[in-house]
């Protein structure tokens, strides 16, 4: 089925390639609903418990899609940045619950099927510049990496300079520091998993001081009552959260763009005329996301991650199903997701904390910000929209706002200076909708 001799590789190193993706990317598991959980007014304020099933649930399901639509080793969750966009930014600054933001979720997934099917999904790839995709993945991993530092306790509010450093000496704060040292120097050791590594030690050391609290079980299965079937298609049909609907397409296709290309490279998958069964891949991608929304979780994109087991010999859906495997098995281990991620409340603050997680959201959030170094930054026209997507995201805590002003400032930089027919056209066009969206809504 997987043909695996025509592709140099064996049933034993295809099961160890999918076990070391699923340690590599396991961390979702506890961080994606300890994002989503986060209480309004600030974030989405989902049921933990209802996100990790739902989490697992579509890990597993699309990435047994990919298998067997498209055989590659590459395996699907729900993406780093585009949770924080749902809880902080779609549920959080613009005030909308998370039924309605599921709503958007799967009618960004519908979208991204019906321009996978027709094939406009290359037209807009190629439209949009180097630059903003650079700037794009960098100002997601400043944000990222913020809300790890506000989630430890490291930053605070502060009446006059907005945000400040918040008392490194208290426990949230310290557990975090020390989880974030661990986790980077397992990455830097190179030690497969190591972020998930880092999140379970932090873990531990949390309950020997008090941070983490033993539920009184380990294994019991979640349920998804909460969460399953409640998206509100209707209520996300309004001209209002076009931008947002739009912001999930952008990365949803970007994501699995470049994941499959960059894990595509790595496995030797990609020819002289690309990858053969791209548009599959891409189509269990989109499908993804719509099922994701009917579980109950944020948008579900390819894992970068996936090169760990590609580089561990992976190189069919053989792999995957592994993963896709363990995914099922973690469903199990709901208690020990709710005890690391479920958050803590700080006694003299009465926020609510995620010590435990805040590193894999730092050390993510790192590794995302690499791309400034891509960006032309002796071009003006280049260097400044990339540089506002880049900032606006942390210091308006908006992923959407970022874009706009990058995609907004782009064309007119280009126009200015003479250099207008470097724009494709379809950039305009997007220029304009965010603009007017500015303009027109409140």
């Amino acid at each position: 089925m997987f043909e695996l001799k025509e592709h140099g590789t064996s049933v034993r190193t295809e099961i160890v390639a999918g076990i070391t993706t699923f340690m590599t990317m396991a961390y979702i598991i506890f961080v994606n609903p300890a994002i989503l959980s986060v209480p309004q007014p600030h974030g989405a304020g989902m049921n933990f418990e209802a996100v990790m099933a739902a989490t697992c649930l579509s890990s597993a399901i699309t990435t047994m899609l990919m298998a067997f639509l498209a055989n590659y080793p590459i395996a699907l969750a729900p993406g780093m940045g585009m949770n924080a966009l749902f809880s902080f930014g779609i549920c959080g600054a613009m005030k909308v619950s998370w039924d309605v933001a599921l709503g958007i979720v799967f009618l960004s997934g519908v979208i991204f099927i019906l321009l996978t099917g027709v094939g406009i999904r290359e037209m807009i790839f190629k439209s949009i510049p180097d630059c903003l995709k650079f700037g794009t993945a960098a100002g997601i991993g400043l944000f990222i990496a913020f809300i790890g530092f506000k989630d430890a306790g490291i930053v605070v509010a502060h009446p006059e300079t907005l945000v400040t450093l918040g008392n490194l000496t208290s426990k949230p704060a310290a557990l975090a520091l020390f989880g974030l040292l661990v986790t980077s120097v397992l990455i830097a050791r190179e030690v497969r998993g190591g972020i998930l590594w880092g999140l379970l030690t932090t873990g531990i050391i949390g309950a020997l001081i008090g941070i983490v609290q033993f539920e009184g079980a380990v294994i019991k299965l979640p349920s998804l009552k909460p969460t399953i079937g409640k998206m509100n298609v209707s209520g996300a049909l309004s001209l209002a959260y076009l931008a947002p609907i739009f912001t999930f397409l952008y990365f949803a296709m970007f994501d699995a763009i470049g994941t499959l290309v960059g894990v595509g490279e790595k496995a030797g998958l990609i020819e002289k005329d690309g990858m053969k069964r791209l548009n599959r891949a891409l189509l269990a991608d989109a499908t993804g996301s719509a099922i994701g929304a009917f579980l109950g979780t944020s948008t579900v994109t390819a894992y970068i991650e996936s090169a760990s087991g590609v580089s561990e010999g992976g190189r069919t859906g053989l792999a995957n199903l592994v993963t896709a495997t363990l995914f099922l098995v973690a469903l199990f281990f709901g208690p020990i997701a709710v005890m690391f991620g479920g958050g803590y409340k700080d006694p003299v603050t009465g926020h609510i904390l995620h010590p435990v997680t805040a590193p894999a959201l730092i050390v993510v959030g790192s590794l995302m910000a690499e791309m400034v170094v891509r960006i032309r930054w002796l071009d003006v026209t280049e260097a400044m929209p990339a540089f506002l997507t880049i900032v606006a995201m942390p210091l308006t805590f908006s992923i959407s706002n970022g874009l706009a002003l990058g995609f907004a400032s782009y064309p007119i930089l280009k126009l200015v200076a003479g250099r207008g027919r470097d724009v494709h056209w379809l950039v305009y066009i997007l220029a304009a909708v965010f603009i007017s969206r500015y303009i027109l809504l409140p």
